[in-house]
């Protein structure tokens, strides 16, 4: 070493706390290709990558939801769990649905004891309902679940990811470059907060490609183990439920309403911004803004959310110059956004976070479904008129509160049940950011908004107060029965920002 140098040193480290060069690392003189199929990430089996990560009782696993209905990671890797004798665990999916059954024998067996999530369905939600867990869920957005991940809020120890494509070094994505018929779920964007927050991360894929499996969903340095199955999802299961195509008039009317709204109201103009949600109606009122759009000669700046089909195609056609989406609600979407290079998948901070600026905060508007809708403009869009669990907050309270105009469409009446009612069973979004609610019998302004009231009123559109859209529902139905709870509180529903807006009760027989 220099003799110079070698003076410095004392008064370098002072500066630097760096220790003295002590010589290089041996280098590789393998191959690319021996290297990646000897030194990578991927081990024998699930059991092995699970002991890897050190995961011990007590502690948080997460998974993400992108394949809906046809998820088969959940089920695979908590009965691996249950097999080895895990006890107490939390579980911290980004959605769970009724695929999900079989969780209810390990919550039984004290495999999980604590359940926090965006949503429940099928038998699971209906035997939370019932009481089935001591510890209440904790029900976040999908923007305040990225915020408790990111502050710590929500400690996550090991994240089971699943990926339709994944190299030896764990660089992942939602569908294959290289394989147009393998199983696709689009994009990741839940799973890419877990990912880069949480202490281990395993991913489990069929489908183990060569490196670097460009682009990428989840990138290799935030990957820790790499196990290849046979199995992780049913790729039909990803078009599901929520995001059924409608054919039904009521629910067209809306859409068309709804549609009608957003233009009257001066949201529809060349460079807007949008997001649809994931109920029939809402999904419908694409088919009429694309309409709109050809009839004005105007374009989308971006689409936001989870993303149709629809969405993609209008993509295509050149409606719309960007897409950003969170989660792929189908196939086609999938497929849009492995070929389109303005496609672009996001991860949940950037969509929705309230911990700093978010694409939500950029929305001209919104269209979202509802369970139920109160006269103060509350919605509730997780328990059904029964009190028993039924759905998913999802992005439904970011999107309120960040668009500049949001528009809550349902039917005035399901069957016998009213849409409209005094209180809603349980607040997910406050009515202080849900802007206009459109119905079958007509549409209601919140008097927060009365310039947009008077807009609708100039375009012809038959605008009520709330409290006459309650009263023709109840002049339809009647009132119900009210719904029979007891004390105990089965889920606690957290506001956007983490703060508890609402409790759950069990349900009495």
């Amino acid at each position: 070493m220099d003799e110079k140098l070698l003076a410095a040193i004392p008064h370098i480290g002072e500066i630097s706390h760096r220790d003295v060069y002590a010589g290089a690392p041996a280098k590789h003189t393998a191959t690319f290709q021996e290297r990646s199929s000897r030194q990578n990430k991927v081990l024998p089996s699930l059991e092995d990558a699970i002991r890897a990560t050190g995961l011990k009782d007590g502690m948080t696993i997460s998974f993400h939801h992108h394949f809906r209905g046809g998820d088969h990671i959940v089920n695979q890797v908590v009965g691996k769990l249950a097999e080895m004798g895990f006890k107490n665990l939390t579980l911290a999916a980004s959605s769970l649905a009724a695929v999900h059954a079989p969780l209810i024998e390990y919550i039984r067996q004290g495999v999980i004891t604590h359940i926090e999530t965006s949503g429940l369905r099928g038998e699971l939600a209906e035997q939370v309902s019932r009481g089935l867990m001591d510890c209440p869920v904790v029900f976040r957005s999908h923007g305040g679940r990225a915020a408790a991940i990111r502050s710590g809020e929500l400690h996550i120890d090991v994240a089971f990811l699943g990926a339709p494509s994944c190299d030896p070094y764990g660089n992942a994505n939602g569908y294959s470059r290289d394989d147009d018929e393998a199983i696709a779920c689009g994009s990741m964007g839940y799973a890419r907060t877990d990912a880069k927050y949480a202490d281990k991360v395993v991913i489990l894929t069929n489908n183990l490609v060569r490196y670097p499996n460009a682009p990428w969903a989840i990138p290799e340095y935030d990957v820790d183990y790499i196990v290849v199955t046979d199995d992780i999802g049913d790729p039909k299961g990803i078009m599901s439920g929520a995001t059924r195509y409608t054919k039904n008039p009521k629910e067209l009317l809306i859409a068309q309403t709804a549609a009608q709204v957003i233009d009257a109201a001066g949201y529809l103009y060349d460079g807007f911004s949008m997001q649809m949600g994931s109920g029939g109606a809402s999904l419908a009122a694409a088919r009429f803004l694309r309409q709109m759009m050809l009839d004005k000669n105007i374009r989308c700046r971006f689409a936001l959310g989870g993303i149709t089909g629809q969405i993609a195609a209008m993509h295509e056609e050149g409606l719309i110059d960007r897409v950003l989406d969170v989660q792929s609600f189908d196939l086609d979407a999938a497929l849009s956004l492995k070929k389109n290079r303005f496609h672009h998948q996001i991860g949940a901070t950037y969509y929705a976070s309230f911990l700093s600026a978010a694409a939500v905060d950029q929305l001209d508007f919104v269209i979202l479904s509802a369970l139920e809708i109160d006269t103060d403009f509350n919605v509730n869009v997780l328990t059904g008129s029964d009190g028993v669990i039924r759905g998913a907050i999802g992005g439904h309270p970011d999107t309120a509160a960040g668009a500049s105009l949001s528009v809550v469409v349902a039917p005035l009446t399901r069957g016998r049940i009213p849409t409209i009612i005094d209180h809603v069973n349980t607040i997910v979004t406050p009515g202080a950011v849900v802007d206009v609610v459109v119905t079958d019998q007509g549409v209601a302004v919140n008097p927060r908004r009365p310039e947009v009231a008077e807009k609708l009123r100039k375009a012809g559109l038959r605008v009520y107060t709330i409290e006459q859209l309650r009263d023709k529902a109840l002049a339809l139905v009647g009132r119900p029965d009210p719904i029979r709870y007891l004390d105990r509180i089965v889920g606690v529903v957290m506001y956007r920002d983490n703060t508890v807006i609402d409790v759950i009760r069990q349900i009495e027989e």
